[in-house]
């Protein structure tokens, strides 16, 4: 049954001239922490499910009460928040990435290298990027001011003016796979060249890079001057960004597989899933393991933390979607969603969001 949304009392928080209510990025912030605020039940429901012909693997974006979803049957949506109705849809090419939203525009990359920009409130396709390498975008864009971050296997990282008009570039052997993070006027990208890179948001010029032993399937995360980001072989690494060194190195004791996630950071841990079908807490300072929790398929969407809980889907068939505690990883909620669960959260103001290999978006809350 499709329920109205209750008034909620929206934070006074701002991030990037966006109220915290918003999740108008990937992971939520430039810096791709993937924490949201919201204010959410102890126990989730259905509050409505909207369909796409085919699968959603990004995050939905919600800004001003407008759901913003890319799906792999070359559709970006626009869908009410209230009510789970949509408002427009565009069709532009196959997307695995997450909407970004700026200002009244929806940025989205596609598997065929294209970025486009939409209008939020139309769905008029305003310009198309086409990269002249090509490249499987599959990640989502994050922002530098006005400007725009996308990178892709195969595909340099790529700056583009709000006109679409490229501002830099810059190569990666192989390409990133993971969305740019940005800090400050520092642009963070790692993937298929086994390296971490550090690159100058105004210039395009690397800074520095350090070796990461493996290469990079997701983004980084940064907090208080440390990057984490997870690797094919099996690691996590905090990297000191003032010191240019790895910091701490965590590798799980049995059976290590792969970390195609991101990770989420809070003010002391860092969680993050694996395809070993694991959900891992590390301590930030130190790296050691806090807690894990066993899921039935490998957990390659991201996890978000809203609060005390961690919410976190994996690609088990029956579809299941976890809820765990912050402090101990014991299981709040348990809900088996239409199929594997292929998308990260998208964070609304008392709700979450997330989609599924059959084209499900799920909107979740009281």
């Amino acid at each position: 049954m499709t329920r109205t949304l209750l008034p909620a009392i929206l934070p006074a928080l701002y991030l990037s001239g966006l109220m915290a209510a918003d999740w108008a990025l990937p992971r939520g912030n430039s810096q791709s922490t993937g924490v949201g605020t919201a204010k959410l039940p102890d126990q989730l429901n259905e509050r409505w499910v909207f369909k796409c012909k085919d699968s959603v693997e990004g995050a939905p974006a919600i800004v001003n009460g407008v759901v913003f979803v890319a799906s792999t049957d070359k559709h970006l949506y626009a869908v009410e928040l209230a009510t789970g109705k949509e408002k427009w849809k565009v069709k532009l090419g196959p997307m695995r990435a997450a909407p970004a939203v700026k200002g009244n525009r929806v940025l989205i990359g596609d598997l065929e290298g294209n970025v486009y920009s939409v209008d939020a409130a139309t769905g008029e396709k305003k310009w198309t990027y086409t990269s002249p390498v090509g490249g499987e975008i599959a990640s989502g864009c994050n922002f530098h001011g006005e400007n725009i971050l996308v990178a892709a296997q195969g595909m340099p990282v790529t700056c583009l003016d709000p006109a679409g008009k490229k501002v830099w570039d810059f190569e990666i052997d192989g390409g990133s796979n993971g969305s740019p993070t940005v800090s400050g006027d520092m642009v963070f990208a790692s993937g298929c060249d086994s390296a971490f890179h550090v690159i100058d948001a105004k210039t395009g010029k690397e800074l520095w890079n350090l070796p990461i032993n493996g290469q990079a399937a997701a983004t980084s995360a940064t907090a208080d001057d440390v990057a984490y980001v997870g690797t094919v072989t099996n690691d996590v690494l905090a990297i000191d960004l003032k010191t240019r060194k790895v910091s701490w190195t965590f590798t799980p004791a049995t059976k290590a597989q792969a970390f195609y996630a991101s990770a989420a950071v809070t003010d002391s841990l860092v969680v993050t899933g694996s395809r070993d079908k694991k959900v891992y807490a590390l301590d930030r300072k130190s790296g050691e393991m806090k807690w894990s929790f066993i899921t039935e398929g490998m957990v390659d969407p991201s996890p978000v933390v809203i609060g005390e809980r961690v919410y976190v889907g994996c690609l088990s068939v029956p579809g299941e979607f976890f809820v765990l505690d912050l402090n101990n990883g014991a299981k709040v909620q348990q809900l088996t969603l239409d199929s594997a669960v292929t998308g990260s959260v998208g964070v609304g103001p008392d709700c979450i969001l997330v989609g599924t290999e059959k084209g499900s978006v799920y909107c979740l809350g009281k």
